[in-house]
């Protein structure tokens, strides 16, 4: 099992007159991922935030009304993670005609997931391929092979189609390029937001990260295309179709913001079970 101590701090400056949020900054609750506890405070104390659960995807969304002025959103949980692990040999795909309905949408093209525009190239790379986990590992060493991780590359508009053409990107073009290669052969993908725990200090300080989930067989199996993190260590906030359903602020306002400040403690406890993320072999499942 495996036990993260998170500390989440967003700052904002609000212009003209006030501003509205939409966060997606509170773990999730699955049945393999524990929020043992969390904590919220608010720097405008007059706000009154409205906490919403999904019912289809488990997403947390808050929603609030800020003043002009400064705006500090400061977030801390303590999450324990006790992954599903599967053999990887063992994982086959799951045919269109069984797929569970709720999985339905996670094989059709997206905003940022073009899926359809890359059919042929996807039949051609990976259509002969054993139909099961380790084609989906291969789209994974594909994308990796061919975008170099490259920050300040892309923007909010920057596509899969995009990515495959520049060859450069951050963690989110890397979700969107596989997700969309998996969808052009019928394998559903989705795009889930977390943070960058074991990611190389040169990239810079811990921040939000996204990575990918794929079903198979009878679970959603995570998958880490940039290449830049451990996923051991993924604490799931949100899943979408792609980025547009899961940012982790949508502002309605004019407002400036300034980078966020994240804090990932992971605790090491063989009394209590309780390992350090590490890289492994074995296939990983945080959701059904």
């Amino acid at each position: 099992m495996v036990k993260l101590k998170l500390a989440l701090e967003l700052n904002y400056e609000i212009l003209d007159q006030g501003s509205d949020f939409i966060f997606n900054i509170h773990h999730a609750h699955t049945p393999y991922q524990r929020v043992v506890q969390e904590s919220l405070v608010l720097s405008q104390t007059q706000i009154n935030p409205e906490i919403y659960t999904d019912a289809a995807t488990g997403n947390r969304y808050m929603r609030l009304h800020a003043n002009v002025g400064h705006l500090k959103v400061n977030y801390q949980s303590t999450v324990e993670i006790n992954h599903h692990r599967a053999e990887p040999t063992q994982i086959a795909e799951v045919p269109v005609a069984r797929l569970p309905m709720q999985v339905l949408s996670y094989i059709y093209p997206s905003r940022y997931c073009q899926s359809d525009r890359l059919h042929k190239l996807a039949i051609r790379e990976f259509g002969h391929l054993w139909q099961g986990y380790s084609r989906v590992q291969a789209i994974q060493e594909w994308v990796q092979k061919r975008v170099i991780f490259t920050p300040n590359t892309s923007n909010g508009s920057t596509s899969a189609i995009d990515t495959l053409i520049e060859q450069v990107g951050v963690c989110r073009d890397f979700a969107h390029l596989m997700i969309a290669l998996c969808r052009a052969v019928n394998i559903p993908a989705r795009f889930v937001t977390g943070t960058d725990y074991g990611a190389n200090p040169v990239l810079g300080p811990p921040d939000f990260h996204a990575y990918v989930e794929v079903y198979l067989g009878d679970r959603w199996y995570i998958f880490d295309p940039s290449g830049t993190s451990i996923p051991m260590g993924f604490v799931r906030f949100g899943v979408g179709r792609d980025a547009a359903d899961v940012p982790f602020a949508t502002i309605f306002g004019t407002v400036n913001s300034l980078a966020p400040s994240i804090d990932i403690n992971p605790v090491h406890d063989n009394s209590l079970n309780y390992v350090l993320p590490h890289h492994c072999l074995q296939a990983l499942s945080t959701a059904m």
